[in-house]
C-alpha cells in the first residue's frame, strides 16, 4: 500500500501499572501477531561521535522542519541526507530554509536525487537514512512507522500516532517489534521533556498531594489551521489532494483538533495517572462555527473515569475570540497541583513551586533521543505514546457518537477511517466524510 506523505497517579493505580500495561498489549495483540522478523535484532550502538548518522525527514511542514533543526543540533556528527513530502513546494520551501541556517552549515546535504516527492516518498526516505523523523499527517503515521521499524531505523515520530483504533493497534504491534530490535523511538509529546513538567509530575507521583481524585485539563485556543473557502480550491484539484492539502480539517487525516492538538493535554491526564488508561468516558461536542468542507468538531469536553472512580476532565475548543487557556489542575486527597500562569505549583502538606532551569523541550527530546542511540541504550516512548493517542481517540468517539465509550471499545474498534490504498494516486476516489452527529453516528 502506498500512502501520501505530508508537511506537517493514585496508589492503587501505581500498584496496577504492570498489569495494566500487559492487558493493554494483550488486547492489541488480539488484532495482529508480531511477525517473525521481530526476532532479528537489527541495530547496535553507534560509537559516540565516530559514526555519521544519516537523518531523513518525512513531512516537510513547519513541525517537520523544526524537528529537522533540532535533530541536526542534537549531535555533532549527523547529516540530513533525504527529505520526502507529497508536495514539491513544501519540500523545497523547507529545504531552502534549512540551508539558510548558519547553525546548520555543513549538515544539510540533500542532493536532488534524495528529494522524494509523491505517494511513496516515505519509503525512499526511510531506505536512505539511519534515523527518520516522521512528521506527516497522523492518519498516515501507522504505515510510515511500520515501514521504518521493519527497516530497523531509529525513529522520532510526531504525535498523535494514529487517527483510529486499527491504526493504534498497528502502532502497538510495531512498538513491540521496535523494542525487540533495540530501536530508539521518541514521540512528539514534547511536554514529557520539559524540566518544570517533569518536576511537577515527579512531585505528584511521590505523593505530595496524596492520591489523585480529579484532574482538569484545558486546551482552549483559536483555530489551528482553518479550512479555506471552497472558492479557493484550484480547478481540477481532486478531492483527495484537496483534503491532504487541508489535512487538519478532516478526521481521517488529523484525528480532529482533539486528537491532533489537545492530545498534549490528554497526555498530561495520562501522565498524572502514571499512564494507566481511563476505563471509560463520555463527552459532549460539536461544530459551533460552520466551515465550507471539513468534518472536525471545533469543541469537545470529555469526562474520563478510572477504575478507582477517579476522574479527569478535558475542555477543548478551537474558536476565535474566546477565552484562551492551556492549564492543568490536579486535586488530591492531601492537596492540589497546577500547571498554568503561576508556573508548576503544588499546595499540600508542603508547598512547592518549580524554580529550576528552563529548557527548550523540543531540543531536549532530540538531545536525549540521539544520546540513547550513541549509548546503545534505546529510549522507547512507544507504550505511553500509544496509550495517550488512544485516550484521545476514545474521547473523540464519545463526543462524535454521544455514547459512553470504554477503553476496550476504543481499543477494539473496527472503524478504519483512513483509506486503505490509493491505486490511482491523487485521482483515487475518496469521499469527503460527513460531519458526525451525536446520537446518530454509531460506534463501530
Amino acid at each position: 500500500m502506498t500512502q501520501p506523505t505530508l508537511a506537517s497517579h493514585t496508589a492503587s493505580d501505581s500498584a496496577s501499572s504492570s498489569s495494566s500495561r500487559r492487558d493493554f498489549l494483550k488486547a492489541g495483540a488480539a488484532a495482529a501477531t508480531i511477525p517473525a522478523l521481530a526476532a532479528q535484532l537489527a541495530t547496535s550502538a553507534y560509537a559516540a561521535g565516530s559514526d555519521k548518522l544519516k537523518i531523513g525527514l518525512v513531512g516537510c511542514g513547519g513541525r517537520g522542519s523544526g524537528a529537522a533543526v533540532q535533530a541536526l543540533s542534537a549531535d555533532p556528527n549527523v547529516e540530513l541526507v533525504a527529505m520526502g513530502d507529497a508536495f514539491g513546494d513544501a519540500l523545497n520551501s523547507s529545504l531552502n530554509q534549512l540551508m539558510k541556517s548558519e547553525a546548520l552549515a555543513g549538515k544539510v546535504k540533500v542532493d536532488n536525487d534524495h528529494k522524494f516527492i509523491g505517494l511513496d516518498a516515505y519509503k525512499k526516505v526511510i531506505d536512505s537514512c539511519d534515523v527518520v523523523l516522521l512528521a506527516s499527517p497522523p492518519g498516515f503515521r501507522p504505515v510510515h512507522f511500520k515501514y521504518a521499524v521493519e527497516a530497523g531505523k531509529h525513529i522520532f515520530t510526531e504525535k498523535p500516532m494514529a487517527t483510529d483504533g486499527p491504526g493504534v493497534r498497528s502502532i502497538m504491534e510495531s512498538v513491540e517489534i521496535s523494542k525487540q530490535k533495540k530501536l530508539s523511538v521518541v514521540a512528539g509529546f514534547c511536554w514529557r521533556y520539559d524540566n518544570a513538567k517533569r518536576a511537577f509530575f515527579d512531585k505528584i507521583h511521590e505523593g505530595a498531594i496524596g492520591d489523585i481524585r480529579m484532574v482538569y485539563g484545558t486546551y482552549l485556543t483559536g483555530p489551528v489551521k482553518p479550512m479555506p473557502p471552497a472558492a479557493t480550491r484550484p480547478q481540477g484539484m481532486s478531492d483527495l489532494e484537496w483534503m491532504v492539502r487541508n489535512w487538519y480539517n478532516f478526521t481521517w487525516l488529523s484525528g480532529d483538533g482533539l486528537v491532533e492538538q489537545a492530545v498534549h493535554t490528554v497526555d498530561w491526564l495520562a501522565w498524572a495517572f502514571n499512564d494507566n488508561p481511563a476505563a471509560s468516558c463520555t463527552a459532549v461536542g460539536g461544530r459551533q462555527i460552520p466551515a465550507e468542507g471539513g468534518n472536525i468538531f471545533d469543541h469537545v469536553e470529555i469526562n474520563y473515569v478510572w477504575a478507582n472512580e477517579a476522574r479527569a476532565f478535558l475542555a477543548q475548543r478551537q474558536i476565535p475570540n474566546c477565552h484562551s487557556e492551556n492549564n492543568l489542575y490536579v486535586l488530591g486527597t492531601k492537596g492540589t497541583g497546577q500547571i498554568g500562569a503561576r508556573g508548576a505549583v503544588v499546595n499540600g502538606e508542603t508547598n512547592w513551586k518549580y524554580s529550576g532551569p528552563t529548557n527548550n523541550m523540543y531540543q531536549t527530546e532530540h538531545d536525549e533521543f540521539f544520546k540513547s542511540i550513541r549509548d546503545g541504550k534505546p529510549l522507547n516512548n512507544g507504550d505511553r505514546m500509544a496509550k495517550s493517542t488512544l485516550m484521545g481517540i476514545m474521547g473523540r468517539m464519545a463526543g462524535y457518537t454521544g455514547k459512553q465509550i470504554t477503553w476496550e471499545m476504543a481499543l477494539n474498534s473496527q472503524e478504519s477511517i483512513v483509506p486503505s490504498e490509493f491505486p490511482d494516486g491523487w485521482q483515487t476516489k475518496v469521499a469527503i466524510p460527513k460531519m458526525a452527529m451525536p446520537g446518530i453516528t454509531e460506534y463501530v
